[in-house]
């Protein structure tokens, strides 16, 4: 009994310390002041970190679906931190729960599919996420009220100069966040999740 609750323990360990590095590489919160801006850096950093915490979190299970819980853990984590900002006073769409599930869910599925394939998982997975998580968040972004009108109703105080909001580009694909996006995201999260198996070996 005990190697199994130490078992048990280290998974919740590796889950909580993977959900706490996502969520450090960028903002993991969409705040509505500044998402647009923002919004190519987050989909980069959050598809890349997405793939390394549940590639390495999978490995270790070696059971598919982990990918998905680990997903939720951080979306629980974000729905607190939303609570907060709420209770200090910001309107609910101040922040916006980003959305990783459904792509983690892509993740699982490549992993499963695949009978457990580990280099599958990081190439046909890692590119799903990429090029999923950036069109799930900018439809998420797209069902705001009105983000430009909240950011300047509602600044935060320590927003920096360079988060300041800006109208969005609209029309021009070549500027489009999703095309930026999906498309960094997509040629990232493969190398990065190679090296974040290759971690998990060592």
């Amino acid at each position: 009994w005990l190697r199994r609750t130490t078992h048990y323990l280290f998974i919740v360990v590796v889950a909580v310390n993977s959900t706490l590095l996502t969520i450090n590489a960028g903002d993991y919160i969409f705040y509505t002041d500044w998402a647009w801006t923002s919004f190519v850096v987050f989909s980069i950093s959050q598809s890349t970190m997405l793939v390394v915490g549940a590639i390495y979190y999978m490995l270790f299970t070696g059971v598919p679906g982990t990918a998905t819980y680990y997903a939720t853990i951080m979306t629980i984590y974000t729905w607190v931190a939303k609570g907060a900002w709420f209770a200090l006073g910001y309107p609910y769409d101040f922040i916006a729960v980003p959305v990783w599930i459904p792509s983690a869910m892509l993740l699982d599925l490549t992993y499963w599919a695949t009978r457990r394939n580990k280099h599958a998982a990081i190439i046909i997975g890692g590119t799903l996420v990429g090029l999923s998580l950036p069109l799930f968040n900018m439809i998420n972004l797209l069902l705001v009220r009105d983000p430009l009108e909240m950011a300047f109703k509602y600044p935060r105080p320590t927003l920096p100069p360079y988060m300041t909001p800006i109208e969005p580009q609209v029309g021009k694909f070549y500027n489009s966040p999703v095309a930026l996006g999906s498309g960094a995201g997509a040629v990232l999260s493969v190398p990065i999740a190679a090296l974040g198996a290759k971690l998990n070996t060592w």
